[in-house]
């Protein structure tokens, strides 16, 4: 059977996520030819070698995190970010669904490449009900000796296990998924040290996205460069996950090669979302669910890489992929303000700066939205919204500030139609 994915296999290959299936197409070999014939320095040389980046949002080399790992640490862990809270974003839950097995496996092979017995999968607690495959999965793995004592009759060793949150946005944050984890408070701390110095129950700990480790065994059965070779991109590469929601015809989850496409593409591309609703004219796109600035209709053409959309002109960020997409019936002032409010909602108020801006932020906003707003809300929105950057703990605080400040850049037009009337001569006009 011929197969066109390197991650949603279950699209290819009926059935995936039971063990024999997954087996019969190639499943758990990448493990066996690392415990046998590769040391965990290979492994790692491997990762390393693919250009594998975090998929979680942040894009940090994979291997190269492995390699902080502190190579005479007598315990160390693999923790598997499942919490997925970020708004648009619903990958990590089809692959855990659907194809559970690849993930349990890039798990194991993350695991003997840093030298990890343990496995934590930390799921948001919403995702309860959809963690029974891999619970099933994880059973039939350990059945079949491909977790546990002697795995595949090696020396190595390695136990899974699947953890559930309460269900807060804050535990995506990886030191606060660790805090978590250990039954403590959800909140961020203060770095360093960092996790894999100094992570879960103080020992050495790799956090590392869903999808991130389900891109590992294609990359140590078929080798680095195999991996590399997928897409144009030399910096982003690989393939990679896009979620699509919002006003488009077909929203869902697509898999991309980095570079292959652009912005443009994912949106009106026949063979991804389609296009607007009703044919309806495109307005303002949020790349990376609500934590990223907006982009506008002219800033769709850059690539789909992790580089596209920093650009300067741009000055947006991939992250997760998560594409929320709106048309010119949305109100971007109201868009903001319900951004604004989830992430006030989910700050953990640990960080002044944010706790008491996201809150001034959604007031203001509310103030604008009901008419009752002059350009000096405008402006305070816009310096509370900037004050709150490079004073927190973590980057919820970044990402409260963006729906704001983008939305003020891009659209001023909609703040200028809410404004009382002899004040809005003030507002700044949209750059081309």
């Amino acid at each position: 059977m011929s197969q066109k994915h390197v991650l949603l296999r279950h699209r290819d290959v009926p059935d995936i996520h039971q063990l024999d299936v997954y087996r019969a197409n190639g499943g758990y070999e990448a493990l066996e030819k690392a415990v046998k014939e590769m040391s965990p320095a290979d492994v790692q040389g491997e990762v390393k070698a693919s250009g594998l980046r975090g998929r979680g949002g942040a894009g940090f080399p994979t291997g190269l995190k492995w390699s902080f790992v502190p190579k005479d640490a007598d315990e160390v862990y693999i923790v598997i970010n499942t919490d997925e809270s970020e708004t648009g974003t619903f990958k990590d839950r089809e692959l855990l669904e659907r194809n559970p097995h690849q993930v349990i496996e890039g798990a194991i092979l993350a695991a003997y490449a840093v030298g990890a017995k343990t496995v934590y999968n930390y799921w948001r607690g919403e995702y309860m009900d959809a963690a029974h495959e891999c619970q099933q999965a994880v059973k039939d793995a350990y059945a079949a000796g491909l977790l546990g004592e002697n795995i595949l009759g090696s020396d190595f060793s390695c136990d899974f296990i699947n953890h559930f949150g309460a269900g807060a946005y804050i535990c995506g944050e990886e030191t606060a998924l660790l805090n978590s984890l250990m039954g403590e408070l959800g909140q961020p701390w203060s770095k360093p040290p960092f996790p894999a110095v100094e992570g879960l129950y103080s020992k050495p700990t790799v956090v590392n996205n869903t999808e991130t480790l389900a891109n590992v065994p294609p990359i140590i059965a078929n080798g680095g460069d195999w991996y590399k070779a997928l897409g144009p991109s030399e910096r982003s590469t690989g393939v990679k996950v896009v979620c699509i929601s919002g006003h488009v015809k077909r929203p869902g989850n697509y898999e991309v090669a980095l570079g292959s496409v652009t912005y443009r593409d994912l949106i009106f591309g026949e063979e991804y979302a389609g296009g607007i609703t009703n044919d309806n004219k495109f307005k303002a796109l949020l790349p990376s669910g609500g934590s990223g600035p907006l982009m506008n209709d002219q800033m769709l053409d850059c690539d789909f890489t992790y580089e596209g959309p920093e650009a300067p002109e741009i000055g947006s960020v991939m992250g997760s992929a998560s594409l929320i997409v709106m048309d010119e019936t949305t109100d971007m002032v109201w868009a903001a303000k319900k951004a604004t409010h989830f992430f006030k909602h989910e700050s953990c108020g640990k960080c002044t700066p944010c706790r008491e801006g996201t809150f001034w932020m959604e007031s203001l906003l509310k103030r604008i939205m009901d008419g009752d707003a002059t350009q000096n809300d405008v402006d305070v929105l816009n310096s509370v919204a900037t004050n709150i950057g490079g004073r927190t703990l973590c980057a919820l605080g970044e990402f409260a500030r963006n729906p704001s400040l983008s939305s003020i850049r891009l659209f001023p037009e909609d703040y200028k139609a809410k404004l009382k009337v002899s004040d809005v001569h003030a507002l700044p006009v949209a750059a081309d």
